[in-house]
């Protein structure tokens, strides 16, 4: 049978090339020594072009997202009077119809709100969860880890979709204009079609996988195979029609009766089918949580997501390693500086896997991890002259639990970001997700779902025995990097920032933090700086940047340095109170920032 063969396909192979000589030659770096970090240097999402963006100043409002009619349609609801979650929802359904390789309604999200007249901060989990059929042996063969692609695609991927109750339950607390209201963007959009953009088409040309999903391919794909060109006028009626059904019924719809049953047929109608049942939809729960925070610099405060993200606690964690060191006096392109960052960057992700899990199934030690004792002791482990290679976790002294084996999951970077500030100076930073571009690549009533499943660790136990925080229970959620902040600033929200980018967001919101408060950087300006840091595997940095000048210097500190494209998608807002809103997007992304 003739097979099209993309040039995503000659760069899989390619790797699995790569990876076979890797495995049988001595004295490579160790991050390719570890087949499962290789995967993790692929992008699923491909970086798509560059578009240099103006900072952007507003006095009233802003919204800033990962595609413009997203941007459009949040800046629409807040003229019309809603606020800042009324945006929110709005752009989120914009983008699962015109960026659906990134989230939607077949997948789960996080929310970071802000309420001016209560000044309250709350954290908003609709995370997926495991169906309760799974076991812990789920993506094992023969004992040993499946492929991760053959577990992507394919029903064993799939948790429970979390966003639409996450979204309805955020509305109640916090919105201002009806549900209903809310939809109607998307459902113009959906109805009478969407111009298919450069990176939508990019993607789909590269996307094999898909092709092999009749429904999915059916959508995506002209008659001949063929991803449509750019501009042709996509129209998703099948999802203008469950999204009308979802504004005048609400979450019930979605999560008890037909819609639902589809999704559980096509997951259990696979060649490898998963376990989700119809009970999984209707025990799902959305949860409020405490937001963390941690003090930084005496006039800043740092909040983000609790547990199961591990954002927010590790990007904490880098931001209180590198205040023990004189990082405002450095270039940010400097060697010292590179090297400081990916230090602090592998101590925290070190921890990152050891502890953090669903807090609902185990005790996620996150306060003992930024307690500023510790964060000086594993600071001291910082050489100036030398790079530590792989660090280890560490084990603060208030921890008097099990200590948990060092994981290894995977979480590939398809998420979609978006900032809201309105008029009252609410304020929302929310990241959605699918998880691998396309999710699971099953498509159901107009949308597809995710495969979020495969966050979790594959083995119960790592090399050495020890068990494992993130492996997989029956109705757990998976650890996530998913990392909506907001900054205070004399304990007034400043900065609402995030980015897309599955585990390299930790590194990507750090360093744009460090740039606005450390290095007196505009947002547009840190947005904008190459990315540079270590996931505690080799040191990474941005492709086509002055950064890949650092190469023989920081290896000379004995650094193993990856030279990469890193497809982020930054998205922020700072709020001034005497100049107003100023609103920032990604370039290497084609999100915009509006203001009014």
């Amino acid at each position: 049978m003739q097979k099209i063969i993309s040039n995503y396909r000659l760069f899989y192979y390619g790797v699995l090339g790569l990876l076979l000589f890797f495995m049988v030659t001595p004295g490579v770096s160790q991050s390719l020594q570890d087949p499962w970090k290789l995967y993790d240097l692929i992008h699923p999402e491909a970086a798509s072009g560059y578009q240099q963006h103006e900072l952007v100043h507003a006095d009233n409002v802003m919204v800033s997202a990962a595609n413009p009619f997203a941007s459009q349609a949040g800046l629409s609801i807040l003229k019309q009077g809603g606020n800042a979650v009324d945006a929110a929802i709005a752009m989120q359904m914009v983008l699962n119809l015109v960026e659906p390789q990134s989230s939607g309604i077949g997948g789960g999200g996080f929310a970071l709100t802000y309420q001016a007249s209560s000044g309250e901060l709350a954290a908003w989990d609709g995370r997926e969860t495991a169906p309760m059929a799974v076991s812990e042996q789920q993506f094992l063969e023969a004992g040993k880890p499946m492929p991760f692609w053959e577990a992507v695609n394919s029903g064993l991927s799939v948790g429970v979709p979390g966003l639409v109750k996450m979204l309805a339950k955020l509305h109640e607390a916090q919105g201002q204009l009806a549900w209903a209201e809310l939809f109607a963007p998307a459902i113009q959009l959906a109805t009478e079609g969407f111009p298919v953009s450069e990176r939508l088409h990019r993607l789909l040309a590269d996307n094999d996988a898909l092709k092999s999903h009749s429904a999915a391919a059916a959508y995506f794909y002209d008659s001949n195979n063929q991803p449509w060109p750019v501009g042709h006028r996509l129209k998703n009626p099948a999802l203008a029609t469950v999204l009308r059904k979802l504004a005048v019924l609400g979450p019930r719809y979605f999560y008890h009766g037909e819609l639902a049953e589809k999704m559980v047929a096509a997951v259990r109608g696979q060649a490898t089918p998963g376990v989700l049942a119809t009970q999984d939809f209707k025990a799902y729960q959305a949860k409020k949580r405490s937001a963390l925070c941690m003090p930084y610099k005496e006039i800043y405060d740092i909040c983000g997501m609790p547990a199961p993200s591990s954002g927010a606690v590790a990007i904490l964690q880098m931001l209180g390693i590198l205040s023990h060191f004189p990082i405002a006096d450095m270039e940010a392109d400097a060697v010292e500086s590179v090297h400081y960052f990916s230090e602090a960057g592998r101590l925290a992700y070190a921890d990152r896997d050891a502890y953090i899990a669903d807090p609902d199934f185990i005790d996620v030690p996150q306060q003992a991890l930024l307690e500023p004792a510790y964060l000086a002791q594993r600071a001291a482990l910082i050489q100036a002259d030398r790079a530590m290679g792989k660090a280890a976790a560490g084990k603060p002294q208030s921890i008097t639990h099990q200590t948990w084996g060092q994981d290894n999951s995977l979480e590939l970077p398809s998420t979609t970001h978006l900032v809201v500030v309105d008029k009252a100076r609410n304020v929302v930073s929310m990241t959605t997700s699918i998880e691998s571009a396309f999710g699971s690549k099953l498509f159901v009533n107009g949308f597809l779902l995710n495969n979020q499943l495969t966050d979790f660790a594959f083995s119960d136990k790592d090399e050495a025995g020890q068990p494992l925080a993130n492996r997989v229970e029956p109705g757990k959620r998976p650890r996530s990097s998913m990392a909506p902040l907001i900054v205070f600033k004399h304990k007034k929200p400043w900065i609402a920032i995030v980015s897309l980018g599955g585990s390299e967001i930790i590194n990507f919101v750090a360093n744009t933090v460090l740039a606005v408060i450390d290095c007196k950087m505009d947002l547009q300006q840190a947005i904008d700086l190459p990315h540079r840091g270590s996931r505690n595997q080799a040191t990474e940095l941005e492709k086509g940047t002055a950064l890949t000048a650092l190469k023989e210097p920081l290896e000379a500190l004995g650094h193993s340095v990856d030279i990469m494209d890193f497809p982020s998608g930054l998205h922020g807002i700072i709020i001034d109170a005497k100049e107003g809103l100023f609103g920032a997007a990604d370039p290497r992304r084609e999100g915009v920032a509006l203001g009014n």
